[in-house]
């Protein structure tokens, strides 16, 4: 929990983002979060009512805190896309909880903020057609499952073959890569699938999903890229969309990283590079 605050702190100490850059969400109302979520479970999460195996499948011991955090989170992510539709590029330091489903939470996710930030969008007629690009290295399973019915919502993850969640609903496209593919095999990987996806799909938005898991040092991740190489990831995924003039949201999603600074330092990569990206287009 505390690379979120970690991550404000290095992003305004040490790579020159200024705190007026930054916006305070208020908690989303239940009734966004029941764009996608059950009336029953979103309410269970607000008011501690979730059971023992409730709280065990989603992987995290409930608190009032949790909760609000959660709902802030979501909100995040909702004021983000609105941001970026505006102004080409914004970012949640939060948010990507993709493995949360419309009747439960699981995989440390409790609501899946990207689902309920389309649904709100696309409700509002926001949006039309919006791509999700996720790189997590763990596959999105609640958002294959929510948006699997839904043609003008592509969902696109490249995954761990045989990480979590072990049943993985099918994706609109889904890339699953053995063990140690490193950083040469899953750029290519990767470049092939968004020219893949772009000459077939034309987004009014997306999500980007850069969970630093697929590092060689995570708890979780098997897919031994190297720094240098997730750099290479952001630069390539953020350039592809912003060069397209589509408007692109930031997420972290998952990292877990040997120490909470080389976490930190690790989910910084995406907004540096951000920054970097989208400067020429804002001068």
């Amino acid at each position: 929990m505390k690379k979120f605050s970690g991550l404000y702190d290095h992003l305004t100490q040490n790579e020159g983002f200024k705190p007026s850059q930054f916006i305070e969400p208020c908690m989303a109302d239940m009734a966004a979060l029941c764009t996608v979520h059950s009336p029953e479970y979103s309410n269970k999460v607000w008011n501690g009512t979730l059971n023992r195996k409730e709280e065990r499948r989603m992987g995290l011991p409930w608190s009032k805190k949790l909760a609000v955090r959660s709902r802030l989170a979501v909100q995040g992510t909702v004021n983000a896309a609105l941001m970026a539709l505006q102004d080409g590029a914004a970012g949640n330091l939060a948010g990507g909880t993709h493995h949360a489903m419309p009747g439960h939470g699981e995989g440390f996710c409790v609501f899946n903020d990207v689902a309920i930030a389309i649904r709100v969008l696309r409700q509002s007629k926001w949006v039309r057609r919006v791509l999700v690009i996720d790189c997590d290295v763990h596959q999105g399973n609640g958002t294959a499952e929510i948006f699997r019915e839904e043609a003008d919502v592509f969902t696109f993850s490249i995954h761990g073959e045989k990480n979590y969640p072990f049943v993985k609903p099918p994706s609109t496209l889904d890339v699953a890569l053995p063990d140690k593919t490193g950083d040469k095999a899953y750029i290519r990987h990767l470049g092939d699938s968004l020219d893949q996806i772009f000459n077939s799909f034309k987004p009014d938005l997306v999500f980007y999903l850069g969970g630093i898991d697929p590092l060689e040092t995570d708890h979780f991740g098997r897919l031994s890229l190297s720094l240098k190489g997730l750099e290479e990831r952001e630069r390539l995924v953020i350039e592809t969309v912003v060069q397209k003039d589509i408007p692109v949201v930031l997420l972290l999603s998952g990292g877990y990283a040997p120490t909470l600074r080389k976490t930190v330092e690790a989910h910084s990569i995406m907004y540096r590079v951000a920054r970097d990206i989208t400067a020429p287009y804002f001068s």
